[in-house]
């Protein structure tokens, strides 16, 4: 019996007899996307569709990873009382929080951050740099010390 081995993605899903297997997709899948930051507008605490996208890319690639858990950072610009600016903080945190859970991601891996104004990415001027939510990544034992 003879025995082919392909280690070369591209090969192996040309070779695979199983209709729309891809392997070089499996490949692709399983790698962080390189974007970590989401912007809102103001007042708003639901990402947009492309946002949604990225969003669930980000939850494929924690599904692969299972010893990675993510903390998730959300903020606001200055506008209007800070307490008004913590709450919708944590309502854009939990808006992705809820993408990340409904793709498979336990609760358990994932760790909430909301701090309203206090936090700003740019000058208080630039209002809608400031409003957004950053995904950081984390090992489990960094997870769990926090």
């Amino acid at each position: 019996m003879t025995v082919l081995v392909l280690d070369n993605p591209e090969l192996l899903a040309n070779a695979a007899v199983v209709p729309g297997f891809n392997a070089a997709t499996l490949v692709a899948e399983s790698k962080r996307p390189h974007r970590l930051r989401f912007h809102f507008g103001f007042n708003k605490h639901t990402p947009d569709a492309s946002d949604q996208a990225i969003i669930r890319q980000h939850a494929v690639y924690l599904r692969h990873n299972p010893g990675i858990s993510v903390r998730v950072h959300g903020h606001s610009d200055n506008f209007g009382a800070e307490d008004y600016n913590r709450f919708l903080s944590r309502l854009r945190t939990n808006a992705v929080v809820r993408l990340l859970v409904a793709e498979g991601i336990a609760e358990s891996r994932i760790l909430v951050a909301g701090w309203g104004s206090s936090r700003p990415l740019a000058t208080p001027e630039d209002r809608a740099a400031n409003r957004r939510v950053e995904l950081e990544y984390l090992t489990d034992g960094v997870a769990k010390a926090l």
